[in-house]
């Protein structure tokens, strides 16, 4: 499983709690980890690289979260600057939409289609009102 991608501790617990006891699989999990072939950290950072360029910090934040992640690890693998995610909010919104919203519905389906991908709200209102002027 490792071979093919980074994996976090609490995946490979959950995808192995069929093929053997939970004493023995925390066992083996223990040795990967100690031989450096698993690790939590460096899932994190995978993630966060594949993912980041679609997605706002909350959106990352969940999703590790939900993988069983430590807090310390995703606050060390998330990108610091809110510049650098108001630039991804930017390309998002880019990719998606074409002019900027035109109405009150218009601006609330945008508003409401970043903020699924995790984004902030002042961060979204940032992003919108550059479009409107």
């Amino acid at each position: 499983m490792l071979a093919r991608r980074e994996h976090s501790r609490a995946e490979l617990l959950r995808k192995l709690a069929a093929d053997g006891t939970r004493e023995d699989i925390h066992a083996v999990l223990d040795q990967l980890e100690g031989s450096g072939l698993l690790s939590d950290a460096r899932f994190a950072e995978a993630y966060v690289s594949s993912r980041a360029a679609r997605v706002g910090n909350a959106r990352l934040r969940h999703d590790l979260r939900a993988r069983g992640i430590a807090d310390a690890i995703i606050a060390a693998a998330l990108p610091a600057e809110a510049d650098s995610e108001t630039e991804r909010a930017r390309q998002v919104w880019r990719r998606k939409f074409a002019a900027p919203p035109a109405d009150r519905a218009d601006y609330a389906r945008q508003a409401r289609f970043l903020q699924q991908r995790g984004f902030a709200v002042d961060i979204i209102r940032k992003v919108l009102k550059e479009q409107e002027e």
